[in-house]
């Protein structure tokens, strides 16, 4: 093949801008390696080196800032015959740094070439985080309230296997690419250049000022001895070989007949080590195997193991196309800092609302029917209070039988826990 350029797209670069060299630099590499371009993807994302997706005759696949390597690993990994290259600007390296380390532990192979040119050129010449702290660009003195990244090091040090830093003008960048392409695992080439149309006008930066920088940082190029391991993708394949047991799906089938089917909405207001979540999977569970469509919603502190635990559910014959609470079935209050969560809601209760509350928890004032449960009273722990209130609930045939309870009962815990999960429930028959 005698080029993968895209005729019917030509190259729209400022003039003098490097990132045309290294289009035409990745053009010779790809002929010089003989890829197949059925085989062969490029993966880019915003910026002016988002265009090389455009330029080239092969797959491709463009997406948002920063996160074209995400898209790199899902492709490599689907289809390990691929031969993937991903092109970054300087500013998806920065916005995506998370994803270049992540890429970087893997060892997927995957060659990401960063076009360094030091700004945002495509959005204004604003800093990037390779500018230099000198350099003058067009968002006032912020980079010299920083220090640029050296991707090199940080690629090293994050567990890439091949790294390279070459000017985009470097007559031998054709083979330095091949090099990395041609490596097994990730690959990090940084390619230095020039930006006419933003950077130069106010910088001096030359070929010759690149070969000097190139020359000052003293980067070891080329495969990275102390980080070579086996490639993501082969040692993926081999440990999920090894693996002969999975997770089953639950599947629920349905067990039981309600004479006069009707959407409930159930809310349990708690605390956090309550199992306030735990008891709505069962309420859950049991309106499965009742042929019912469930949805559940938990509200619950960041912390989790202090403040407030609430869970609101749906059970409906029909289709649940809104998952909020409109008018509560049944409200379970069992501690102060849960109802104080929804607080709001107890003004709201219809007469037929079944609120039942622990003694102890005080709930403002409502019209809604209210039975109160001295748990206390009854020696059950605290973290079963919502196991032993759908035991109540069972008993007075509100929500499900006892026989839908201890199913779902059955169906959400091993042997050992569902026979503890028993002895609460059968105290409050």
């Amino acid at each position: 093949m005698n080029s993968f350029l895209n005729t019917s797209r030509p190259l729209v670069f400022c003039p003098g801008c490097t990132h045309e060299r290294i289009t035409k630099g990745l053009d010779k590499t790809l002929i010089n390696m003989g890829l197949e371009p059925d085989k062969t993807v490029i993966v880019t994302d915003i910026g002016c080196s988002g265009l090389f997706d455009t330029f080239f005759n092969l797959h491709a696949l463009h997406g948002v800032h920063g996160r074209a390597l995400t898209y790199a690993a899902g492709l490599k990994l689907a289809d390990p015959d691929l031969t993937v290259i991903v092109t970054m600007g300087d500013g998806g390296l920065g916005i995506g740094g998370a994803h270049v380390l992540a890429a970087c532990r893997r060892n997927l192979d995957l060659t990401l070439i960063i076009l360094n040119n030091f700004n945002f050129g495509m959005t204004g010449g604003q800093y990037s985080a390779t500018t230099p702290s000198d350099a003058v660009v067009g968002s006032e003195f912020l980079n010299q309230a920083e220090i640029p990244i050296d991707i090199c090091e940080i690629a090293k040090s994050a567990g890439a296997t091949y790294v390279s830093k070459c000017s985009g003008h470097d007559p031998a960048l054709p083979d330095e690419l091949a090099k990395a392409i041609t490596h097994k695992g990730f690959s990090v080439v940084e390619t230095l250049g020039m930006c006419t149309g933003r950077y130069t006008k106010r910088n001096k930066l030359t070929p010759k000022v690149i070969d000097q920088m190139i020359q000052d940082q003293a980067v070891e190029v080329g495969v990275v001895e102390k980080n070579q391991r086996p490639e993501y993708g082969e040692l993926y394949r081999e440990l999920a070989g090894k693996k002969t047991q999975f997770p089953q799906a639950l599947t629920i089938e349905k067990s039981f007949d309600l004479v006069d089917p009707q959407r409930q909405e159930v809310v349990i207001l708690g605390s956090a080590g309550m199992r306030i979540v735990t008891a709505g999977d069962i309420v859950c569970y049991a309106g499965i195997a009742a042929g019912m469509n469930v949805s559940i919603k938990n509200d619950y502190n960041i912390t989790v193991l202090r403040g407030q635990s609430v869970s609101e559910i749906l059970l409906s014959p029909e289709k649940i196309g809104y998952t909020g609470i409109e008018s509560p079935s049944v409200v379970m209050a069992l501690s102060e800092e849960g109802v104080q969560r929804r607080q709001k809601i107890f003004k709201t209760l219809k007469p037929a609302t079944i609120v039942l509350k622990e003694k102890s928890v005080a709930i403002p004032e409502t019209s809604a029917q209210v039975i109160e449960i001295d748990f206390k009273e009854l020696k059950i722990r605290k973290q079963d209070w919502a196991l032993a209130s759908l035991g109540v609930l069972a008993e007075k045939q509100i929500l499900f039988s006892k026989e839908m309870l201890a199913f779902a009962l059955k169906s959400r815990f091993s042997e050992k826990v569902y026979t503890l999960a028993m002895e609460t429930i059968e105290k409050m028959y």
